[in-house]
C-alpha cells in the first residue's frame, strides 16, 4: 500500500495565485470578457456527462485558464470502498480536460449504495488511516497523477480516535505520496467547535505538500448560545477572523494557489473578484517576503 502502483504520476501544479470556483452564472461573463483569474475550480461531478452546456462552457474556459478538479463523490472514507464505476467516470472527465490539480476530501458519503449530499467526518485511528491509504494509491494509480487531499470541517470529535487528524494526514502523505488541499476556512470552523488552536494545527502539517489552499465563508449556529457552531456553508464572503488566520498561514507556508470559494447564493462576478483580489494582495505581499528572506 505504501505508495505502491504507478510511480510515473505527475504532479499538482497550479498558478501561484488566486483561484475561483467556477458557475454557471459566470460562464459568459468569463468568455466575452476573459478576466484576470488565474485559475478555475469545478466540482467533477457536474462535468460526468457525454455532452450539454456544462461541458460546452467548460471546454471554452478551459481553452484559456488552467484548472483545479474537485471531486466531492468518491467518499475515500467509506468502508465499502471506491465506487470503480463512479471514479472511472471522474479518470475519464480527468483525462478530457487534463487540469493542473485534482482533490478530494478526507470524508465518506456512501453507505449500503447510498449517496449522501454531506461529506460526513472519519475516525481518526490505524484502520482508518489503512483504508483511506488504500484509496487513495487506487485513485492516483488510475488518474496517474498525485491527488490533494482536503482537511474537513468537523463539529464534534470521536470517541474512537486515536490520533490527531494532523498526525494522520501527514502519515498519509508519506505512506501515499499525495499532496494536501489546506482549506483554512475547515480549519478555523473545526478549532472554534472542537476547542483548539487553529494556528497550531496548520503548523503541525507538512505544509511544503499542500498544492492548494480554500477560503470560504461560514455560518454560525446559536441554538445553544452559549456554545455557538461554525457550519461550513461556503455562502458567504470569507469572514475577517479566516482572513486573518490565512495571512498567519501564508508567513510559515509561502504563497500557495489560494481558491475563493462560493456554492450557495453565489453573488455577482464583482463581488468574486473582490474576494479574489484580497487574496492575491495576502498571496504577493507572502511572495515579496519570501524572496526578501531568501536574498538575505
Amino acid at each position: 500500500m505504501e505508495k505502491t502502483g504507478n510511480q510515473d504520476r505527475s504532479r499538482s501544479w497550479l498558478p501561484n495565485c488566486g483561484g475561483l470556483c467556477l458557475k454557471p452564472q459566470h460562464y459568459q461573463e468569463i468568455l466575452q470578457n476573459l478576466p484576470d483569474v488565474g485559475w478555475f475550480e469545478v466540482h467533477a461531478e457536474n462535468y460526468l456527462g457525454h455532452g450539454g452546456a456544462p461541458l460546452h462552457y467548460l471546454e471554452k474556459i478551459r481553452a484559456h485558464y488552467e484548472l483545479s478538479v474537485h471531486g466531492v463523490g468518491l467518499s475515500i472514507g467509506s468502508a465499502q470502498g471506491i465506487d470503480e464505476q463512479h471514479l472511472t467516470r471522474v479518470a475519464n472527465m480527468v483525462e478530457r480536460f487534463q487540469p493542473a490539480s485534482f482533490s478530494e476530501h478526507l470524508a465518506w458519503s456512501t453507505h449500503n449504495d447510498q449517496f449522501y449530499s454531506d461529506l460526513l467526518p472519519v475516525p481518526y485511528n490505524k484502520e482508518v488511516e489503512d483504508l483511506v491509504c488504500r484509496h487513495i494509491c487506487q485513485i492516483q494509480d488510475l488518474l496517474k497523477r498525485q491527488m490533494l487531499l482536503e482537511n474537513p470541517s468537523n463539529y464534534l470529535t470521536m470517541e474512537n480516535s486515536t490520533q490527531e487528524e494532523t498526525h494522520m494526514l501527514n502519515s498519509i502523505v508519506n505512506r501515499t505520496g499525495c499532496g494536501l488541499l489546506l482549506d483554512v476556512n475547515n480549519v478555523y470552523i473545526s478549532a472554534h467547535n472542537c476547542g483548539y488552536d487553529a494556528l497550531e494545527y496548520i503548523s503541525a502539517l507538512p505544509l511544503n505538500a499542500v498544492g492548494e489552499i480554500h477560503l470560504a465563508g461560514h455560518a454560525t449556529d446559536t441554538a445553544i448560545p452559549d456554545e455557538p457552531l461554525l457550519i461550513d456553508t461556503h455562502d458567504r464572503q470569507v469572514s475577517d477572523p479566516v482572513w486573518k488566520l490565512y495571512e498567519a498561514t501564508l508567513k510559515i507556508s509561502g504563497a500557495k494557489p489560494t481558491l475563493i470559494e462560493w456554492d450557495a447564493d453565489v453573488p455577482e462576478w464583482s463581488m468574486f473578484l473582490n474576494e479574489l483580489n484580497q487574496a492575491d494582495t495576502l498571496l504577493n505581499a507572502a511572495s515579496v517576503k519570501r524572496n526578501f528572506a531568501d536574498a538575505g
